[in-house]
């Protein structure tokens, strides 16, 4: 994966190298700078790089005063001791914001994260790049709140991480909080099956989407089928059907 490393302080990137090294994700480092101005001529001479690990405060100013000049197109993992950034760095065509000093385990997380948006099995994921992009936007359109109402005018505003599972009871569509709560929603499963991040829920079935972290077993049913058990608890069984239980692995 050819590689470009933006960042002004040695011990910093004698760390990354090294972490890089560890998860072994054949890096090919094709070049370093340390400043915005190093930054934009190295681009203007070179072509675009797979992939770039960007530091944010630069030996001349902040790194984001090279989308100014230049559209930078690959994937960017931003490197950074400071936290306050993140929105920012989003905005561009980030997948990871590293805080400093870089843990291996991060990195791999990023690097894995990478890959699955090239495509699962791909030797070198960043390739087709626009593929890469367009992942990233349909990852950033998935919801992450909801305005609920509830009684007289009054709304609720619920977020996704805080969502066990949707299931329909009686014909209306219900979500279940991780504190037990529920609330009545206006979406149908199929209208949120298409809005949430299929990376963290699952259609289970014709009655239930789940959330990944909602799940706590899973026990083989009748018929090559499976059942979920999930918390909070349900009142009836969730049971994954035959068809679907090959997805639903590969999903967990």
């Amino acid at each position: 994966m050819k590689t470009l490393i933006i960042e002004d302080e040695k011990a910093a990137l004698r760390n990354l190298k090294a972490a890089m090294k560890e998860v072994d994700a054949d890096f090919d480092i094709v070049g370093e700078t340390d400043s915005v101005t190093g930054t934009l001529e190295w681009f203007a001479a070179n072509p675009m790089p797979e992939l770039v690990f960007m530091d944010i405060h630069l030996a001349d100013g902040s790194a984001f005063g090279i989308f100014d000049h230049i559209d930078i197109t690959c994937p960017i993992i931003f490197t950074t001791a400071y936290d306050e950034y993140a929105l920012q760095a989003f905005r561009v065509n980030s997948i990871a914001y590293l805080l400093k000093p870089i843990g291996i385990a991060d990195l791999q997380k990023a690097i894995d994260k990478l890959k699955l948006l090239g495509g699962a099995g791909a030797s070198h994921p960043a390739t087709d790049l626009q593929a890469v992009m367009r992942a990233l936007k349909r990852e950033e359109s998935y919801k992450t709140h909801f305005l609920v109402p509830v009684k007289g005018d009054r709304f609720v505003p619920v977020s996704v991480d805080q969502i066990a599972y949707f299931y329909i009871d009686g014909g209306a569509v219900k979500a279940v909080m991780e504190s037990g709560d529920t609330f009545d929603f206006q979406q149908t499963l199929d209208e949120l099956a298409e809005m949430l991040n299929p990376r963290q829920f699952f259609r289970a079935n014709r009655q239930y989407i789940v959330a990944h972290k909602a799940v706590t077993g899973v026990s083989l049913w009748f018929g090559g089928r499976l059942v979920v058990q999930l918390n909070p608890p349900t009142t009836e069984k969730v049971i994954i059907s035959k068809a679907r239980v090959s997805a639903f692995k590969d999903w967990f």
